[in-house]
């Protein structure tokens, strides 16, 4: 089981506040560290000192850190031309020395859309566009070194495009497809993903959105291995009144967030990741709220990864 810390940092947090909590992820043993990518905030927090580029920050964090893998839960395919994005990714794949995940949705928060002048079509074109930004991304990556990449689709269309720069493997870097679609999400994962995630769901709703996926693989005579994960909220404390304290600083409830998160004891933590394991789950993403409570990943560390 790889567990991985995921931060949320439109709801406020500096370059300074998630370049430490990248080091801690690195120095603590986690597998990666991931960012969401948001411009905008969400519920009541402040959000100061205001939104920051995920691809932007992922290139800084690729020189300060030397063995975790960085990326993103998940870009949204409307903030971003196709082409632009290969050539963002590539790049700070190629700075970090491969280590780069790229996780990809169609976009989902309206408000953040208005708020910065970006189009927000309908659910069905966004899915359209993110199947061709999908296309197009891992067409350039993949492009033999020498020859040109010609795409025409509905939404996008490139010519003799010189397919650079490259990024650190041929075959480019991992896809990350996450969502609870019953029918697109599937498809497109079992056509296109490395790894399927479940964001924020129970487990018994997880295992359901797992046999969807593994349906679609089997429907689609994919030999290649799919990674399953899962994303949750998480609470950990020695005793109730730390999980308490720690529940009260991003505005949950101990037990709200024990049925829906990973929330309680070290030993609690330990044992529902063991059922998301038993479910098929590979790797769980650890949704870190309180970017400035460093503490609580020593103790996720050593309390709960020291164990798995």
């Amino acid at each position: 089981m790889r567990l991985r810390i995921f931060t949320e940092p439109q709801q406020g947090a500096s370059y300074e506040t998630l370049l430490a909590v990248a080091k801690a992820t690195e120095d603590l043993g986690f597998d990666a560290f991931y960012r969401s990518d948001h411009y905008l905030k969400m519920g009541d927090v402040s959000g100061d000192p205001g939104p920051s580029d995920a691809w932007v920050t992922l290139g800084a964090l690729a020189r300060e850190t030397s063995r975790i893998r960085l990326g993103t839960l998940m870009t949204a395919a409307t903030f971003r031309h196709p082409g632009p994005l290969a050539i963002a990714v590539a790049q700070v794949d190629r700075m970090s020395g491969g280590r780069v995940d790229f996780g990809i949705g169609t976009g989902w928060f309206e408000q953040e859309h208005r708020a910065y002048g970006i189009p927000f079509p309908d659910l069905n074109e966004r899915f359209e566009r993110l199947e061709e930004q999908l296309q197009i991304c891992t067409g350039l990556w993949r492009t033999p070194p020498g020859e040109t990449f010609d795409f025409a689709g509905k939404h996008y269309r490139l010519e003799e495009s010189p397919a650079l720069p490259k990024p650190a493997s041929p075959a480019g870097p991992p896809v990350l497809i996450g969502g609870f679609g019953a029918k697109r999400t599937p498809r497109l994962a079992a056509a296109y993903a490395d790894e399927y995630n479940v964001p924020f769901h129970t487990l018994e709703d997880t295992m359901v959105a797992f046999g969807r996926v593994r349906a679609a693989v089997e429907a689609a005579d994919r030999t290649k291995p799919m990674v399953y994960s899962a994303a949750q909220v998480v609470c950990c404390g020695r005793d109730e009144a730390e999980i308490a304290r720690r529940a009260a600083a991003i505005g949950r409830e101990p037990e709200e967030l024990r049925v829906n998160g990973l929330a309680g004891t070290p030993a609690e933590l330990v044992d529902k990741i063991g059922r998301f394991a038993e479910a098929g789950a590979e790797t769980i993403y650890l949704q870190v709220l309180d970017l400035d409570d460093l503490g609580h990943l020593e103790l996720l560390a050593t309390e709960v990864l020291d164990r798995l």
